[in-house]
């Protein structure tokens, strides 16, 4: 085999890109969404679960989402002083709105 054969990659320098999911909150802002992201800690001592919680910032270039959707969000460069997530797609819709 030669070395024009062999196709070689070099990832030591390629960044994974987070993803996360969340409930969209509030879409007052131009381009800009609220999405609540809710995590499970579970506590060191007492061993049982707590709920955390985080409400990010989320461009959202075409508003098309309402308040109450589930949507998948993945970090990108820094938008804005305080948006550096984008929305990557809708995992599911609000009913009845």
């Amino acid at each position: 085999m030669n070395n024009k054969d062999i196709n070689l990659v070099d990832t030591s320098n390629v960044k994974r890109v987070r993803s996360i999911q969340g409930k969209v909150v509030s879409n007052s802002m131009n381009k800009t969404l609220r999405v609540l992201v809710e995590r499970k800690v579970k506590h060191p001592i007492l061993g049982k679960y707590l709920v955390r919680s985080k409400r990010y910032n989320v461009h959202n270039e075409l508003g098309e989402f309402n308040i109450g959707d589930t949507v998948e969000i993945s970090e990108c460069r820094p938008i804005s002083k305080t948006k550096s997530w984008r929305v990557v797609q809708a995992i599911s819709r609000a009913k009845g709105i």
